[in-house]
């Protein structure tokens, strides 16, 4: 009797962000995999220098440019050759598009809320990278994938590590997730040198390579409170049953702790590519060529109780998450400002969780919010943040 062999459908991709960090290494990820993944659609905001070297290396059907005169500048060169868009809109069109089975949301910021809804509602498995999607309307999200059949799969190294450990287990065996923290580069820096920290210092993570904002939230321990936001969301947990632990190391992701007092850690070399494979090929797993963890070579695995008097924004995203409704939005785009601000030199370090705190204090928390507050929410944040620099000049 012969053998009847299926071929498997080869998965349609689009990335949005494909020029950042994340998205340069979910192209290299999809390129380890011809005969299962195809790049349909890329996206970028302004650096069409590497969309065009991606364009001729994937070949996509269509590209969306989020900044207007980069935009325009692409168009120029693509000549008709791939499908093209612009603005907002864009994305949110390549990621409702039809032919689209999987949508990499490698997007930094509040923009990539949008996208992801689109592609919820269309059905689509999301492989999520972009935190403030969650951060800032997480019940909605979660509700929409409920009510679509869609998929949503995370990225963070944090939340595939827990993803990874819930294998197989009871869910309400679970007392507590521990997200895993580097430190960044100030672990050891003394609270009060942070007036004196330049951008250059904060954007030189001991561990990991990532985009210039994420960076900066690491450095005042700010990505780790929005992961354990997300983290409420993904995992159906309240903000007591979350804690975070410094591990300078980074080679322990994240760790589940069952009721019986076992603990299941999922660990790996500091290197994206390995999440983003496993989001990829959920729930199975394939072989990669990935640097593997040498435990001799490593020595020590150390861990510590992170000062929230010395790095203010973990604290500040617990209290977001447990103001709830629009805290987490307005927290969200507070440090969005707060960090611009800081990178292009017109605020010091140590003021991105004073401008925080400002907008958590000064702005109205709508408890139950419709997407549309959640939008007002975010200008609403970023207008009082803006307005007390305004006043402190």
């Amino acid at each position: 009797m012969g053998q009847c062999l299926f071929m498997a459908k080869i998965k349609n991709i689009c990335v949005l962000g494909s020029t950042g960090s994340i998205g340069k290494n979910s192209l290299d990820v999809v390129a380890n995999f011809p005969d299962m993944f195809r790049v349909r659609y890329l996206t970028a905001n302004k650096n069409i220098g590497e969309l065009r070297r991606q364009i001729a290396r994937f070949r996509p059907k269509g590209v969306a440019v989020l900044d207007a005169p980069s935009a325009a500048a692409l168009k120029k060169t693509v000549n008709g050759s791939v499908e093209f868009f612009a603005g907002e809109e864009g994305l949110q069109e390549l990621a409702g598009r039809s032919d689209v089975d999987v949508v990499i949301n490698s997007l930094v910021g509040f923009v990539g809320l949008k996208p992801t809804i689109e592609a919820l509602k269309q059905g689509k498995t999301v492989a999520l990278a972009n935190k403030e999607t969650l951060v800032v309307a997480g019940e909605i999200i979660m509700k929409l994938v409920k009510k679509h059949g869609s998929s949503l799969v995370p990225i963070d190294s944090e939340h595939s590590a827990i993803l990874q450990c819930l294998a197989g287990e009871n869910r309400g065996n679970i007392r507590r997730l521990i997200l895993t923290a580097s430190g960044g580069p100030f672990l050891n820096l003394n609270k009060k040198e942070f007036q004196n920290v330049t951008v250059g210092a904060a954007l030189k993570h001991p561990n990991w390579k990532m985009g210039n904002k994420i960076t900066i939230d690491s450095a005042t321990l700010m990505n780790k409170g929005l992961e354990v936001i997300e983290a409420r969301w993904l995992f159906d947990l309240p903000p007591e049953k979350i804690e975070v632990v410094i591990h300078p190391q980074s080679i322990i992701h994240s760790m589940v702790e069952f009721v019986d007092g076992s603990i299941k850690a999922q660990l790996g070399v500091p290197d994206m590519k390995i999440p983003i494979q496993y989001a990829l090929t959920y729930p199975d797993r394939h072989f990669s060529t990935f640097k593997r963890v040498n435990f001799p070579e490593l020595k020590e695995m150390t861990f510590f109780q992170p000062n929230l008097k010395k790095f203010e924004c973990l604290g500040l995203a617990y209290r977001a998450l447990h103001l709830g409704g629009t805290a987490p939005a307005i927290l969200n785009a507070a440090n969005e400002v707060a960090v611009q601000l800081f990178m292009h030199k017109r605020i010091t370090f140590n003021w991105i969780p004073r401008l925080i705190r400002h907008a958590l204090d000064h702005t109205t928390v709508n408890q139950s919010p419709t997407l549309g507050d959640i939008l007002e929410a975010d200008t609403m944040g970023r207008d009082c943040v803006a307005a007390y620099i305004d006043r402190k000049r």
